[in-house]
């Protein structure tokens, strides 16, 4: 019996669920004021409501008994009163539960936000951003009222509940006792609900992150969309994903709905099981006066809409709950890449790179680097070419430690970055990807963002370094111009200048550049390999580049195939040789003959 009594109280009172134990300790303890003001209050607005039950036998008492209008005046004062105090009462729960809950919001979309920029680039290659934006909008409003319900429920409408329940067996016992008889049931009834909210709640967070993928999908690859006339398609996804959330809705409505009905019966059953009891013989020996019998009845009414928001809550907890685990989950996903706690700064050195016997991949079962060894020499321009797949840009993801090896180690200045703290990594590096990413904001603070202490001449010198200043100073804004989302505004060429600007005001030991030059034209490109030249004398420069005329004027040259090194050396030697490098450079000569003499003959 007592197992079966704690498992009907745990469907009305899920609060050992480990989510919600969590999210109300850490709500509690940040906003304890406001919420213990909001608590206040609604203690108040349930003794109010009791209150204004049990009145209504001062009122019948006071209308039908003649004893002067002194005590009518006091009855209608005390009635005042009693509905004043409840409005003030409700106005400070409102504007305090909305305040705590407008911060609640805020602290876990930083913490979530947080947690995104504390996670490895190799997180987000298996979490699709979709998912992560739902759970940062969706899952942080749906925590936000699942504190909420549990508060109001548990104080405001349990209370009122309880207080109610008092007026009317101070009013009739017996009469009361009929009531409580249906209350299981509806725990019950509310209990088979549980399980069929949890799997709807599931499945519709999973179709509204595909809305918001494909509305990503939809505007980051406009133009693909529109050349190869899949419109129809992504229109046809996007009707199934919103009919699918339709429906899933549609299921939550009708699930929560059903509260309505089971409440609206049992309430009948209560009233008419009053009715016949109230005719038994036993019970007209000690008949009420009308008084009590309004305040009964009005105890008896009233209880009926909190104890309706009680049934209704518990099904309303469960559909928030789904989500709120969903966001938790995010929050206390594992970083994949951190600082030990060892971890100390960088040593101060030249930046000199070096690769020992490391092996890498991004998946267990399939290698990208096989046992490489490599040195990035201080103060000198390193290349590494080869075909694509050959390992060049997970050498680039191991040096700005995105990833670390499996085997092996990397170090700067002769530390393997496992034991350096992120911070003095990062430091010491520039880097230009070859997919030119911009913020949407302007020229000038795209540029300056690398070094948000430099001066504007500093900026200024940047941009000219890049060969950019000609190109901005013709925007209509100037160094103000804003570039538009990821630089839409803006050419590639263009973006990959300001990109190469960026890198240049950050000054670092390490530069970093991963076809830096391939959207420029001939002329930008010649402009701009003289521009770093002149800048990275004394720094170590990594280039990844596959026009093979870039990287000629390198001091080593790394060709890669398959994850393993096969040629390294100066360029000069290396076209002396009849290797893999100078196949390439052959290659490409061949290819760009050929391209030159179709379009002469065209």
């Amino acid at each position: 019996m007592k197992t079966k009594l704690k498992k009907l109280f745990g469907a009305l009172v899920p609060l050992r669920d480990p989510i919600i134990k969590r999210l109300l300790k850490e709500s509690m303890a940040l906003e304890w004021r406001q919420y213990g003001i909001a608590m206040v209050a609604m203690v108040v607005v349930a003794i109010t409501t009791a209150l204004t039950a049990w009145s209504m036998e001062g009122i019948v008492n006071a209308l039908t008994e003649s004893e002067g209008s002194g005590h009518v005046y006091s009855v209608a004062l005390m009635i005042v009163g009693i509905f004043s105090l409840k409005g003030v009462a409700t106005y400070i729960q409102t504007v305090f539960m909305q305040r705590a809950g407008n911060r609640i919001v805020a602290r876990k979309q930083n913490e979530l936000f947080e947690k995104m920029l504390q996670q490895g680039a190799a997180y987000y290659n298996t979490n699709e951003s979709s998912g992560i934006l739902n759970r940062l909008t969706k899952s942080v409003r749906a925590a936000r009222s699942l504190v909420e319900t549990i508060v109001v429920s548990y104080v405001r409408d349990l209370l009122s509940l309880i207080g109610l329940v008092a007026v009317m067996y101070y009013q009739q016992p017996v009469l009361s006792l009929v009531t409580l008889i249906f209350g299981p049931v509806a725990v019950l009834g509310v209990r088979k609900l549980i399980s069929a909210v949890r799997d709807v709640m599931s499945n519709e967070m999973a179709a509204h992150a595909k809305i918001i993928k494909l509305a990503q999908e939809s505007m980051q690859g406009a133009r693909v969309i529109k050349v190869f006339d899949l419109e129809g398609e992504m229109r046809g996804q996007m009707r199934q994903a919103v009919s699918d959330v339709e429906n899933r809705a549609n299921k939550i409505v009708r699930l929560q709905a059903i509260t309505g009905p089971l409440m609206e019966t049992l309430a009948g059953f209560a009233i008419a099981g009053i009715l016949i009891v109230s005719t038994l013989k036993s019970f007209n020996a000690q008949p009420l006066s009308a008084g009590e019998l309004m305040s009964f009845v009005t105890a008896l009414m009233m209880a009926y809409e909190p104890a309706k928001r009680l049934s209704r809550m518990r099904v309303s907890i469960e559909t928030k709950l789904v989500i709120t685990r969903q966001l938790f989950e995010l929050i206390d996903a594992p970083l994949l890449i951190e600082d030990q706690p060892n971890a100390k700064p960088l040593p101060e050195g030249d930046g000199e790179v070096r690769f020992e016997d490391v092996s890498f991949g991004y998946r267990e079962d399939k290698p990208i680097l096989n046992h490489i060894n490599l040195t990035f020499e201080a103060g000198k321009m390193t290349a590494l070419v080869g075909s694509s797949g050959g390992g060049k840009s997970s050498i680039l993801n191991l040096i700005m430690r995105l990833y670390d090896p499996s085997e092996g180690s990397v170090k700067i200045n002769n530390m393997d970055l496992r034991d350096a703290t992120m911070a003095s990594i990062h430091r010491e590096i520039s880097f230009v990807d070859q997919d030119t990413f911009l913020f949407s904001s302007t020229v000038f603070e795209n540029i300056k963002c690398s070094r948000p202490d430099a001066t504007d001449e500093e900026v200024y010198a940047a941009a000219r370094a890049a060969s950019a200043e000609d190109f901005i100073k013709d925007l209509h804004k100037g160094y103000k111009t804003p570039v538009g989302e990821n630089g839409a505004f803006l050419s590639g060429g263009q973006k990959q200048r300001l990109a190469i600007a960026r890198a240049l005001l950050r000054n670092s030991k390490i530069l970093i550049l991963d076809e830096a030059t391939s959207a420029l034209d001939a002329n930008s490109e010649t402009r701009v390999k003289s521009a770093l030249q002149s800048n990275i004398a004394d720094r170590t420069t990594i280039v990844v580049a596959h026009r093979l005329s870039t990287v000629m004027n390198a001091d080593m040259i790394y060709v890669l195939d398959q994850g393993e090194v096969i040629e390294a050396g100066r360029p000069s030697d290396l076209l002396n040789q009849n290797g893999p490098f100078r196949a390439l450079v052959d290659q490409q000569f061949e290819s760009a003959a050929g391209e030159n003499t179709e379009t002469s003959s065209t």
